[in-house]
């Protein structure tokens, strides 16, 4: 009896309505802006919150402990989505998510937030990973970068939206709505996503690196709780501070001695030999640290100090996130087509470090405007740097360590974000301290106001008398802005670490990475596949464009316009097209497809047959030829990836890359050969 094969799993896009794939990936899309929008609407709500709940020297651990429950969990929910499925991976990640988020609404106290908010961000770190590893389940690896394009929108529009809602709701409803908006969103995905997505379970089996996660999350936890305990809480030199000290050292050097043996490492060691990922480790850790402990504190300094609502405390936040996504998608792209990108970094870590200086300028008389062009220009160093580190960490690594390189390179800069707003508001607390003690020295007070309740609950700066208010909000302003004055050193390291970068010439695999990977405080975790794949998909949707057609026409010997080698191609996986409606459904001109369809008809490679045309034997053999140029084309983009001892998976990619612009998916071109070694 004949033993039953046991069918294959779908193939990425394959038996999927277009309907069906939408409906999915709009699903997904509202599990990632759950995540996304947590990160930027707490920060204008947070004056409201601590003033509430009290607490003010405890504002940074609202942010910390969200960022680094994420950091923490972002690896283990890559590599368990791998082994158990993602689909159902995804669902409790959501769970996870809206419980940390009822809880966050309902929380009484700033420990109890502080704990639910840990809570949210591992259902967080979920969100993020997952929703971007499913694209790669439902989609063709051509059409991912279209479509994470999508995801990257997302994290572009929650930048813009996050700090509005933040103050929206605080003012007109309740700052605990920033928490319940999540509840109905979340219900539908995850009813959605219950319905309708059905995805194979693809087990790949990993050796998870528990005790690594466990011991990185343990060290950045002990170096948080020093910069944000120390000399508040406990003074630097007490036992718990020291002790503290010593237990992350400790950590950190059983973490080293467990990555040396861990089969897959959460952070391989090995990465720490090539400067130029070391050198963007530090950077990354440093820009972290100036965006999000400026984020953090700025909404505070325009409620407090400048009596500005919560929702105007948003608009006025936006000339930093215009400034910040326009130079982050423009030095993207121009690194993308100049291959040139070490000017970048050199100018954003020092027009961050001038924007710092400008903010610690502004006092409580600063007009819109110059507030304004201060939260610009630091938004616009951020940009420069963010999106070309990512970028640079990639290309200085080989392929094998592509996914590694591109999580540890976030890593840092969530590990950096939560050391900053935790050191920030050390100093912020520190300060406020004595310059109340200061400001308040002699004066009669009303009873239940002193420095200490100043200090707590904003608010109460409303029942000081008239003449005790200005000498009190200006203690309020100095304390904040002279937090981003310590704070331009440390750019200033990091402007001096990017002098020491190499600038290599860039593989030209290596694309403007995504919003995900360069605006989320959270780290990304994808495997070499998938990074590569979202490169290559983004230089793949370019086939319509005059000058890839070119190249692939001239590689391939023929002398046709680029649109007729397009045409053909098109043809081919069509079997027949109907040059009068092409117009129609692709973006190319009908004068341009009619010129196209006469030139492929004169030359012979294809003929009518009704309104429609297919190719003759001349134009099937012209087509072979084109897909194999195309096919050399990406393997050239792949640089030394491409080398004699290239991957399989990377070799799957080209070949289905390939077979989707040559027509077919079914089909298996010719795989270009590993070159000659002819020094022999």
């Amino acid at each position: 009896m004949a033993q039953q094969l046991s069918p294959q799993p779908l193939a990425p896009g394959e038996g999927r309505s277009r309907r069906g794939v939408l409906v999915a990936i709009g699903a997904l899309l509202l599990g990632m802006l759950l995540a996304a929008l947590d990160q930027t609407i707490v920060s204008t709500a947070l004056p409201t919150i601590v003033s509430e709940l009290g607490g003010l020297d405890h504002l940074s651990w609202v942010v910390t402990a969200y960022m680094l429950a994420a950091t923490a969990a972002t690896p283990l929910w890559g590599k368990l989505g791998d082994q158990y499925g993602r689909k159902k991976l995804f669902q409790t990640a959501i769970v996870i998510f809206l419980i940390g988020s009822a809880l966050c609404g309902v929380a009484q106290n700033m420990p109890q937030l502080i704990g639910f908010r840990a809570l949210q961000g591992l259902g967080g770190g979920g969100l993020m990973v997952l929703s971007m590893a499913i694209v790669g389940d439902i989609v063709t690896p051509r059409e991912r970068g279209k479509y994470q394009g999508l995801f990257g929108a997302v994290f572009g529009v929650t930048s813009v939206l996050g700090p509005l809602l933040g103050g929206f709701f605080t003012e007109h409803l309740s700052w605990r709505w920033v928490f319940y908006i999540n509840l109905p969103i979340g219900v539908v995905a995850l009813l959605v996503i219950a319905a309708v997505l059905h995805i194979p379970v693809r087990r790949t089996k990993h050796t998870i690196d528990y005790l690594g996660t466990f011991l990185i999350a343990a060290v950045a936890t002990c170096l948080v709780l020093v910069a944000s305990l120390g000399g508040t809480t406990w003074a630097w030199d007490s036992v718990q501070i020291i002790g503290l000290a010593v237990l992350a050292v400790v950590l950190l050097v059983a973490f080293v001695h467990t990555e040396r043996r861990a089969a897959e490492p959460v952070l391989p060691l090995k990465l720490f030999h090539i400067r130029t990922f070391s050198l963007v480790a530090v950077i990354s850790f440093i820009i972290g640290f100036a965006m999000f402990g400026a984020m953090t504190y700025l909404p505070t300094f325009l409620q407090v100090v400048h009596g500005i609502t919560p929702t105007l405390s948003g608009v006025h936040m936006l000339p930093m996130v215009f400034g910040m996504l326009l130079t982050s998608t423009g030095s993207g792209q121009i690194v993308s087509r100049t291959g040139r990108w070490k000017i970048f970094p050199v100018v954003g870590t020092a027009l961050t470090a001038i924007g710092l200086l400008l903010l610690h300028r502004l006092t409580e008389n600063s007009s819109t405007l110059q507030m304004s062009l201060c939260f610009f220009v630091f938004g616009a160093g951020l940009g420069l740097v963010m999106q070309v580190l990512v970028l640079v960490a990639q290309n200085s690594v080989s392929y094998e360590d592509l996914g590694v390189a591109t999580s540890g390179a976030t890593f840092f800069r969530s590990i950096g974000a939560s050391f900053g707003v935790a050191v920030f508001g050390t100093i912020f607390t520190n300060r406020l301290t004595g310059k109340l003690g200061e400001a308040l020295a002699g004066r009669s007070l009303p009873p239940g106001v002193d420095a200490e309740a100043l200090a707590a609950d904003p608010r109460a700066i409303g029942r000081l008398p008239a003449d005790l208010r200005p000498s009190v909000l200006s203690a309020y302003s100095t304390s904040i802005t002279d937090v981003f004055l310590y704070a331009a050193p440390v750019v200033v390291i990091a402007f001096v670490f990017a002098w020491f970068l190499k600038e290599d010439p860039l593989r030209g695999s290596v694309t403007a990475p995504d919003s995900s990977e360069t605006l989320a405080s959270n780290p990304v975790q994808r495997s070499s596949y998938d990074e590569c794949a979202r490169a290559l998909s983004v230089l793949a949707t370019r086939e319509g464009r005059r000058e890839i057609y070119v190249e692939i026409t001239a590689r391939a010997g023929y002398d046709l316009l680029p649109a007729a080698s397009w045409l053909l191609l098109r043809i081919k996986r069509h079997g027949t097209v109907e040059p009068s409606r092409l117009a129609d459904v692709a973006p190319v001109p009908l004068k341009v497809i009619t010129e196209a369809s006469r030139q492929v008809e004169e030359r012979g490679l294809a003929r009518r047959e009704g309104l429609g045309l297919v190719l003759t034997d001349r134009g099937a053999e012209a087509v072979v030829r084109l897909s194999q140029a195309r096919e050399e084309s990406l393997a050239e983009m792949l640089g030394d990836w491409w080398g004699p001892e290239r991957p399989t998976d990377l070799v799957r990619l080209v070949t289905e890359l390939t077979a989707e612009v040559s027509g077919s998916s079914k089909e298996r071109p010719h795989t270009p050969e590993p070159p000659r070694d002819h020094s022999a």
